[in-house]
C-alpha cells in the first residue's frame, strides 16, 4: 500500500471512496459512528447524533440502474424503486463482495481534523477519532468527507412570528419515523421537498386534516415517466442533455415548464413554483396530487404567524386547532470536525473546486467555482448549491482521467453501444467503459439494463417485452428543428 486516506462515514460514498482508493494502490481507514454500513440508508426507529435519519415508509426517487456502483449491478428482480431496507441489502451486499469491511473501524467518531504542523512539506493531516471513551490520533495523506449534509436540522423558529406562544407540539421531519402518533390529529406541515410529501401523504390517511404551507411551490413529478419506464432512465440522458445546452435558454425554459405540467396543472392545485423555470431538485410523488384532488391534503401560502392554537397565512385563513406542526425545512450544512478554514460557507454556499478538491491555484479554482456556482444559482436556486447537473459534471471529472466514454469513436466502432450510451440513460455503468477502473462487464451492462428494468414488473407477462427505441429519438432529433420553428412561430405571430 501507498499513501493513506482517512474516509469519514461509511454509506454509499464512503464505500466507494475505500474501493477507489484501493484500486489507487492508497490504503483506506474508514470512521463510522455506528455499527454498521449504509449511512443515510441504516434505518433507525431513533433520530442518533451525527447521523442522518429516514422514516419507516421511505423509497428511493432514482431508480436501481441509475443509483448503482458502476460494476455491480443490482438483482434483476429488485424492484426499480427501493425500499430503504432492499437498498441497504445491496449495499451490504457490495462491501461484503469486493471485501471492504476489514477497512472500516465501526463504532468510531471523527472528533477533530487538522493540518498537521508541518502541511506546507508533507500535505499531511491529523484525524482525531474516539471510540469507547478513548481518543486517538493518526496521520493522513489524504481526507474525504463521506458523511453528507442531511444531519444537521434547519429550524427557522425565529421566521415564524407568534410560535413561541403556540401550545401544540412541533418537531423537524428528521425525527418524523411512522405516523402511528398521529391518528385523528390535525397536522401543519411546512415546506415542499419529498420528505414535506411523503410525511403529508402518508399522515393524510389517518389524520383528521393535514395542510402544506409552501413558501415557493414546487414542481411534483411521478418516479412512472413515458410509457411507464422510471423517470431518470428517461429524462438523464446524453440526447436530452446536448438538446438542453444547444436550445436557448427561453426556449429550454419553456419545454421544462410544458413538461412539468403534462401530468397536471400545477396552478390547479396551488403547487405552482415561483419560479418556474427554476431547475430546483423536483418533488417525486406518486400520490401527492391524488390526495389533494380527494381533498385530504390541503395546500396554503406562507404563514404569517402562530397563535396559541392556530396558523394564518398569507392569504388570509386560518388553520384552527392545529394538534402538531413538522417542519420540513432541510438542513444546514455543517463539519463539527472541521476548521471553518477547510470548507468555507458563504451565503450558505458550500466553496469547494469541483465540489470536491483543492488542486489548482487559489485564484483558478475561485473562478472556476464562481462560474459554476452562477450557473446553479440559475438552475436550481440558493438553498440547492451542493446539487448540479448529473452528466456535465461526471464527464467533466471523468475527463481527467480518461474515463469519459468516446461517443464518436463508439459510434465508428461499435454503434449499437453508441446507441445506447447517447440515446439511453447515462447510467454509471458508462464510466467504467474506457479508462483506469475499465470493467469488462460494463458494455453488457449498458445493453442488458432495460432487460433488469422490465424483469421486475413483467410477472405476468403479456404480449412482447417493449422498451425505447432509439429510431424514435433520432428521428425526433432530426425533425427538431422544425418543431422549434412552429414553437417560435407560436410565440411571436
Amino acid at each position: 500500500m501507498g499513501k493513506r486516506a482517512a474516509i469519514v462515514g461509511a454509506g454509499v460514498s464512503g464505500l466507494a471512496a475505500v474501493r477507489c482508493c484501493l484500486e489507487e494502490g492508497m490504503e483506506p481507514v474508514c470512521f463510522e459512528r455506528s455499527n454498521d454500513v449504509g449511512g443515510l440508508w441504516k434505518f433507525s426507529d431513533h433520530t442518533e447524533e451525527g447521523r442522518a435519519s429516514i422514516y419507516q415508509s421511505v423509497f428511493t426517487n432514482s431508480s436501481k440502474e441509475m443509483m448503482c456502483f458502476p460494476d455491480f449491478p443490482y438483482p434483476d428482480d429488485f424492484p426499480n424503486y427501493m425500499h430503504h431496507s432492499k437498498l441497504q441489502e445491496y449495499i451490504k451486499s457490495f462491501a461484503q463482495r469486493k471485501d471492504l469491511l476489514r477497512y472500516i473501524q465501526f463504532e468510531t467518531l471523527v472528533s477533530s481534523i487538522k493540518k498537521c504542523s508541518s502541511f506546507l512539506a508533507t500535505g499531511q493531516w491529523v484525524v482525531v477519532t474516539e471510540k469507547d471513551g478513548k481518543q486517538d490520533s493518526s496521520l493522513f495523506d489524504a481526507v474525504m468527507i463521506c458523511s453528507g449534509h442531511h444531519v444537521y436540522p434547519n429550524m427557522p423558529t425565529d421566521s415564524f412570528p407568534g410560535l413561541e406562544h403556540f401550545q401544540g407540539k412541533c418537531l423537524h421531519s428528521r425525527d418524523y419515523k411512522n405516523p402511528g402518533d398521529f391518528q385523528g390529529k390535525r397536522i401543519l406541515v411546512i415546506g415542499l421537498g419529498n420528505s414535506a410529501s411523503d410525511i403529508a401523504v402518508e399522515l393524510s390517511r389517518l389524520a383528521t386534516q393535514v395542510i402544506i404551507s409552501t413558501r415557493s411551490g414546487s414542481w411534483v413529478m411521478s418516479r412512472v415517466w413515458n410509457d411507464g419506464y422510471p423517470w431518470d432512465m428517461v429524462y438523464v440522458t446524453r440526447f436530452a442533455s446536448f438538446l438542453r445546452n444547444v436550445l436557448p435558454s427561453f426556449v429550454s425554459d419553456w419545454l421544462y415548464v410544458k413538461k412539468m405540467n403534462t401530468w397536471f396543472k400545477h396552478e390547479n392545485y396551488g403547487l405552482m413554483p415561483l419560479n418556474g423555470p427554476l431547475r430546483k431538485e423536483p418533488v417525486f410523488n406518486d400520490e401527492l396530487p391524488a390526495r389533494i384532488l380527494c381533498g385530504t391534503v390541503t395546500v396554503k401560502p406562507s404563514i404569517t404567524k402562530f397563535t396559541e392554537t392556530s396558523a394564518v397565512f398569507e392569504d388570509g385563513t386560518v388553520f384552527d386547532a392545529i394538534d402538531c406542526v413538522i417542519f420540513a425545512t432541510g438542513y444546514g450544512y455543517a463539519y463539527p470536525f472541521l476548521d471553518d478554514s477547510i470548507i468555507k460557507s458563504r451565503n450558505n454556499e458550500v466553496t469547494l473546486y469541483k465540489d470536491t478538491c483543492t488542486l489548482p491555484a487559489t485564484n483558478e479554482m475561485m473562478d472556476d467555482i464562481d462560474e459554476k456556482m452562477g450557473k446553479k444559482l440559475k438552475w436550481f436556486g440558493q438553498s440547492h448549491t451542493l446539487q448540479t447537473d448529473y452528466i456535465s459534471y461526471m464527464d467533466e471529472l471523468s475527463s481527467f482521467i480518461g474515463a469519459k466514454p468516446n461517443i464518436p469513436w463508439l459510434f465508428l466502432t461499435d454503434p449499437q453501444l453508441a446507441l445506447e450510451v447517447f440515446f439511453g440513460p447515462c447510467s454509471p455503468y458508462q464510466f467504467r467503459l474506457m479508462g483506469p477502473g475499465k470493467w469488462d462487464g460494463a458494455r453488457n451492462a449498458i445493453l442488458t439494463q432495460w432487460k433488469r428494468t422490465v424483469k421486475p414488473t413483467r410477472t405476468r407477462a403479456v404480449g412482447v417485452a417493449q422498451r425505447p427505441t432509439h429510431l424514435y429519438d433520432f428521428l425526433r432529433m432530426l425533425f427538431f428543428p422544425v418543431i422549434l420553428l412552429a414553437v417560435l412561430f407560436t410565440f411571436y405571430y
